[in-house]
């Protein structure tokens, strides 16, 4: 019987000579995001330094290969997730891209062969495709109802699928025949979605180097996509007019709360977290102490986004809407036989004023009633317009930034509304320039 030919094991590291150059290559295992060999390399023109460079890349991926840990990044960011500090909101968000973008690409990948070029090439894919496609079309189941039109073989998107992905899979994968109404379209995936995933891998990455776990952040050299300037689009003062005068028209109440987005550019759930408390008639002034979020069905009152108070002035106009609005409530709470309450809040669909409205309900009926006047917005441009008003009318910044409620002293606001910055000082110069006396011979 004939001897069993040995398969060579693979040569982990080679020199590539171009002149006077010298390129030593160090096999590092298969990238994890593109599924190809993927090498350590590093070049010199000194012959002599190649032993040294060998050794220290072949010591690199032992390292890698042996480290501490097996834990995948997955894992990482769970455990990341349970210590760090942010709000609830926050958290489910990160959850969210984790389980659409990260888990599927790199999530079973040990964190100690995770590189910053696969890092990179997780981003430049995302840009491309938020599905990370070869750009081979592919068909997406998109609904379990039949369809009745005509049907092509499925083909699976780039890369093995993985053992998840083929056991939800509810048919042959030689033979699927699914809809043509099913076919995949590449979307890419917003930059700040990409630079929130870098955040999430980041901040995982650094924790497993506090704990010891791996020696180094590649993440920390990873090129993020940058970010690209802010372009609020505020509505007119025309369609703002309008806008106002549509939501009193539908409801009293619903006008109040239209006039005040426009008018303090608060944040929607910092109105509707407005105690009656916080109105202090005789000072003409809103305190800004809350925000009311309600996600996955769970109500809750926390901190301002900057996490402080802030009084904002209003015009006795107002003041005198929000008095006829308690009046109102107060003939609700005498027909109900209860006592007003200080703590009820100004903005509720409970009789009695208990509870405070839903936060996506206000931004989708403020939605519905844009739409029936055939004007593109929706509710957080109000804060937009506010903001926009106020630079136009030439407040200075930082009286704009506190109304806001933007932190650092106005460097928010002037990286948003830069360009209504700039019309004003153009304005301030033109303004300067009609107070000085003005020479008829330029010559």
């Amino acid at each position: 019987m004939a001897a069993r030919r040995k398969t060579p094991a693979r040569e982990r590291g080679f020199v590539r000579t171009r002149g006077r150059s010298h390129q030593v290559l160090v096999y590092a295992g298969v990238d994890p995001v593109t599924g190809k060999d993927s090498y350590l390399t590093e070049s010199t023109t000194d012959e002599t330094r190649i032993p040294e460079i060998r050794t220290r890349l072949l010591a690199q991926v032992d390292r890698q290969r042996n480290a501490a840990t097996k834990a995948t990044l997955e894992y990482t960011i769970n455990a990341w997730l349970e210590v760090h500090e942010a709000e609830d909101s926050t958290i489910d968000n990160y959850k969210l891209l984790v389980r659409r973008h990260i888990a599927p690409a790199l999530g079973e990948v040990p964190i100690s062969k995770i590189g910053t070029r696969s890092l990179e090439q997780l981003y430049a894919q995302l840009r491309k495709c938020r599905a990370r496609c070869n750009g081979q079309p592919y068909i997406e189941h998109r609904s379990s109802e039949p369809h009745d039109c005509r049907t092509v073989r499925h083909r699976w998107p780039a890369g093995r699928p993985s053992a998840k992905a083929r056991a939800e899979h509810d048919c042959d994968m030689a033979a699927c025949q699914v809809t043509e109404c099913c076919q995949h379209e590449c979307k890419p995936l917003s930059r700040s979605a990409i630079r929130q995933i870098h955040f999430i891998i980041s901040g995982a990455l650094s924790a497993a180097v506090r704990w010891e776990w791996i020696p180094t952040n590649p993440a920390a050299s990873a090129k993020k996509p940058r970010q690209t300037a802010p372009e609020p689009k505020p509505p007119t003062p025309a369609e703002a007019a309008r806008i106002a005068t549509a939501a009193w028209d539908q409801d009293d109440d619903w006008g109040v709360f239209v006039w005040l987005k426009m008018l303090t550019g608060a944040r929607r759930g910092e109105l509707l977290a407005l105690h009656w408390y916080d109105v202090h008639f005789d000072d003409g002034v809103l305190e800004i102490r809350r925000n009311y979020t309600r996600r996955n069905g769970k109500s809750r009152e926390k901190d301002t986004k900057t996490h402080r108070i802030r009084r904002i002035a209003v015009d006795a106009d107002t003041i005198a809407l929000l008095r006829t609005t308690r009046t109102r409530y107060e003939e609700r709470c005498k027909q109900l036989e209860v006592e007003p309450s200080e703590a009820a809040y100004l903005f509720s669909y409970a009789p009695d004023n208990s509870r405070p409205c839903n936060p996506d309900g206000v931004s989708h009926r403020y939605e519905r009633m844009c739409a029936e006047l055939g004007i593109e917005s929706h509710l957080h441009t109000l804060r937009h317009y506010s903001a926009t008003e106020l630079i136009g009318s030439g407040v200075d910044i930082r009286t704009v930034a506190g109304r806001l409620g933007h932190a650092g002293g106005g460097t928010t606001t002037l990286r948003v509304y830069a360009a209504w910055v700039a019309e004003s000082d153009k304005r301030a110069a033109e303004l300067l320039a009609g107070k000085m006396p003005r020479r008829l011979d330029h010559g």
